[in-house]
């Protein structure tokens, strides 16, 4: 029996693009509920009602760092492009524009999770003095989540 294949997009999500927010108070707080919805409005609005059913099937955001703005995305490999060209057309999330930038993509999890965890970590060490101890402890638990 052959399982589903599914494609995992690491992407990095740039909050107000004008500004660099690292680190800075952030207009709108990421949580996986504000960025699938916005996805999923934009496969709605481009793709139509049948783009958006067919996208569904896999689709979920299966982690999110708030502090590093990177997330893990996974969608079916047939709708995958898909995916990909909607969360390039969303503009705002909330009333915050944003911009996503494709990172990486593969077809197992476990390739995006060390990517993304080699990311994560060359973006805390560059904001490590900008941030509180709650910050850093924060990101310390997402770290974790990746390993």
């Amino acid at each position: 029996m052959v399982g589903f294949k599914n494609r995992y997009m690491l992407m990095e999500v740039f909050l107000d693009p004008d500004k660099d927010l690292l680190g800075e108070k952030t207009p709108i707080i990421l949580t996986d509920f504000n960025l699938s919805k916005a996805i999923k409005d934009s496969i709605l609005v481009n793709f139509g009602e049948c783009g958006l059913g067919s996208s569904l099937g896999s689709f979920h955001v299966q982690y999110l760092n708030p502090i590093t703005k990177l997330c893990i995305v996974r969608s079916s490999r047939e709708e995958h492009r898909q995916v990909w060209s909607a969360m390039t057309l969303v503009r705002s999330i909330g009333n915050c524009p944003v911009v996503f930038n494709l990172l990486d993509i593969s077809g197992c999890i476990r390739a995006s999770k060390e990517t993304a965890l080699k990311c994560d970590k060359e973006k805390f060490e560059q904001s490590r003095k900008s941030l509180s101890e709650d910050e850093i402890r924060q990101m310390n638990n997402y770290l974790d989540k990746l390993k």
